[in-house]
């Protein structure tokens, strides 16, 4: 006969995010992969013999911008035909809840994707960018990557060429995306890091300043990420099932 088995977050989590004014967050590949989003390097048909460190970086666009424009036409179609998962869900009803309270909230995310907006959440900082969108690497105006044409996507107001709005290789991040999500990582009672390994900086050093704040800070992963020492508290699990329960949790009517 098995035994019951209880969630895999303590009271303690629970309690603190009760108390919280200020939650914050940082989510990473893993969320978004339990959407079906693949991972970077992920391997698919034309995009197999290359390298993403051989498409997403500057060099490439401009030897090339009709192939990486297409490696990004292709990813945009995957993300299109993919879904918020229950983990996005729940953390926008977790910012919900927190600010209806007059709680502060700031999801910081190193995806690309767009799913937490989608999903409803409101106070995220896209520390990659956003696949989503487009610009203009001449005047910087945003433009329609889904246009089609032949040969390389120009501007139509300069003729400049078209790139995706997001982080390439060599590139540093937008300093107001860091800069926010180190404020909020400082100021955090409760700091949540959900699906990422924790391997990339600056972002992966955003739940150590939290700790070093004095935040609880809460890595949620199916495998502890190279951080997860330092950490108080790791839960063991996929996003999409923990964090529903977690919120259920935290916002129950009788807590």
């Amino acid at each position: 006969m098995h035994q019951p088995v209880g969630p895999p977050f303590s009271e303690t989590l629970v309690r603190r995010l009760r108390r919280a004014e200020r939650v914050a967050v940082l989510t990473g590949a893993g969320i978004s992969a339990e959407s079906g989003v693949p991972t970077f390097r992920d391997p698919d048909g034309l995009w197999q013999k290359f390298r993403p460190e051989e498409l997403a970086n500057v060099e490439a666009f401009l030897d090339n911008p009709e192939l990486v424009q297409g490696w990004y036409a292709h990813r945009r179609q995957v993300v299109e035909d993919v879904e918020p998962n229950p983990g996005h869900v729940a953390l926008a009803e977790l910012e919900q809840w927190v600010t209806a309270r007059g709680g502060e909230f700031l999801l910081a995310t190193q995806n690309v994707d767009g799913l937490h907006r989608r999903a409803g959440s409101e106070r995220v900082v896209e520390l990659h960018g956003s696949i989503t969108r487009s610009h203009c690497i001449e005047c910087s105006a945003p433009a329609d990557a889904s246009a089609t044409e032949r040969g390389a996507l120009t501007c139509e107001s300069c003729g400049g060429l078209v790139r995706p709005d997001v982080v390439w290789f060599g590139e540093m991040l937008p300093e107001a995306a860091i800069a926010a999500a180190q404020e909020a990582a400082a100021l955090a009672d409760v700091y949540l890091s959900v699906g990422t390994s924790a391997v990339v900086y600056p972002a992966a050093g955003l739940p150590q300043l939290a700790r070093q704040a004095g935040a609880y800070v809460v890595e949620v992963n199916p495998i502890p990420s190279d951080i997860a020492g330092l950490l108080n508290e790791v839960v063991r699990g996929r996003a999409g099932e923990a964090l529903p329960d977690l919120v259920r949790a935290v916002t129950a009517p009788d807590a």
